[in-house]
């Protein structure tokens, strides 16, 4: 743990002074025509002049993108120079799939606990609108050979080879490599092998949608998203999450298809967070910085855990195996924890997590431990939604749901809260905050 390390200069604090995020919509919609940098760098933009924090107070930022731009693979850097902040800003990037902004939160974090910055800006950012598409080898070794002719005769030669069927297009897929599986084949797995119902599946969905629409109703998420006017002609401005559904019902999601397994399966789309496109991203002080420049935090980071395992097994169970390591770290149990806030990649990965999070049997096998987790409380889980109804821009969920819960315990002005994901290739993240 990062506060036991030699680097660590003793009596520093990290503090979530600020946030924001722009809104999620799916994919192919309102941000079709934006690429991962225009929202980084506009929700990096606007949380800077919300804060009215000067750009050169700025140590790092820390960014990143899990469908990473190949024209800027380097984001964080990007979003300085796209933002006019001062290029002595330190920027690197970062990528863990879906818990890749909590990982650029404890970067950052670190780089303050170490000395090493006073302030910080961590987040993330992705779209699926404008995936960076890619060619069969036949295509690439074509265009390579007629890049490095000399005449044109031998550049015309280079493509002769080619058939049409060689041209299609592949956008990346959205798979884990090591074991083949879709996230949506993982998570069918986890069902079967958890028995989770279709049932309970569709009603977990359903319940997530209703407490994000009785979140925008009650201004919860109103100091939480920038309305993002869209370029170039800037008539139209996106303002709310474009995923939450009023109208659903267990009925309507009861009639979906399977989405990955047609035949026997039980996950559908209505059941699994949609292909979004969004930005979010945190402002992090040094205790006493905050103070001198007058902010007010609205937690600090207490502990945090990151856990792998074989994403051939059950790959989205990464939440219970990084938790208790975040929870020790802290010295803190689950009962400790006020408010909870876990990734919605499916209700079957939610759903097989609670359920290992309670069970002694699970604990004793998994985690050697005699005792579990802990059983989660209703009212404390995902008060406002998750990423099923909210969605869910692969990068940028560690820091929308670390923004959240930053600003309910805020709201309490006390508490700790717990932030935790799963993410391809059966990797796990925690982060626990605490005011």
């Amino acid at each position: 743990m990062a506060k036991n390390h030699p680097g660590v200069v003793y009596g520093r604090r990290v503090a979530v002074v600020g946030g924001l995020r722009t809104p999620f919509v799916k994919s192919g919609t309102g941000f079709r025509n934006l690429s991962t940098l225009d929202l980084g760098a506009a929700v990096t933009n606007e949380l800077l002049q919300r804060t009215n924090l000067d750009a050169a107070q700025v140590d790092q930022l820390v960014f990143g993108a899990v469908v990473a731009d190949v024209g800027a693979p380097n984001i964080a850097r990007e979003v300085v120079m796209r933002c006019n902040m001062p290029a002595s800003v330190d920027a690197y990037s970062v990528s863990r799939a879906c818990a890749t902004s909590t990982q650029a939160i404890v970067s950052a974090t670190q780089a303050i606990l170490y000395g090493e910055a006073d302030i910080a800006i961590a987040g993330g950012s992705d779209t699926l609108s404008k995936p960076p598409i890619m060619y069969d080898d036949k295509v690439v070794d074509a265009l390579m050979a007629a890049n490095a002719a000399k005449d044109l005769p031998s550049k015309v030669k280079a493509f002769t080879r080619l058939r049409p069927g060689d041209l299609a297009p592949r956008p990346p897929a959205l798979a884990d490599l090591s074991s083949g599986l879709t996230m949506g084949a993982a998570a069918e797995k986890m069902a079967r092998e958890n028995g989770i119902s279709r049932e309970a599946q569709d009603e977990y969905a359903y319940e997530s949608h209703m407490k994000a629409v009785a979140a925008w109703e009650k201004g919860v998420f109103d100091d939480e998203v920038m309305p993002l006017p869209i370029p170039p002609k800037y008539k139209e401005t996106v303002s709310q999450d474009g995923i939450p559904r009023a109208d659903s019902t267990l009925e309507k999601l009861a009639k979906l298809k399977p989405a990955f397994d047609r035949k026997y399966g039980s996950v559908t789309a209505g059941n699994s967070s949609p292909l979004t496109d969004g930005a979010a991203a945190v402002l992090l002080m040094e205790e006493k910085t905050a103070k001198r420049l007058g902010f007010e935090p609205k937690a600090f980071i207490k502990s945090w855990a990151f856990a792998g395992l074989d994403p051939a097994w059950q790959m989205l169970m990464g939440p219970s195996f990084a938790t208790p390591i975040a929870l020790e770290q802290g010295g803190l149990t689950l009962d400790d924890i006020d408010v909870i806030d876990m990734h919605e990649a499916f209700s079957a990965q939610m759903l097989s997590n609670l359920q290992a999070f309670k069970s002694t049997k699970w604990a004793k096998k998994y985690l050697n431990k005699d005792e579990p987790i802990g059983e989660i409380p209703a009212d404390k889980l995902n008060l406002y939604g998750g990423s099923i109804s909210l969605g869910h821009p692969f990068a940028a969920t560690g820091a929308r749901q670390a923004l959240t819960m930053a600003n309910e315990l805020q709201r309490r002005d006390k508490g700790t809260a717990l932030v935790t994901q799963c993410a391809a290739g059966g990797l796990g993240a925690a982060l626990i905050l605490e005011r």
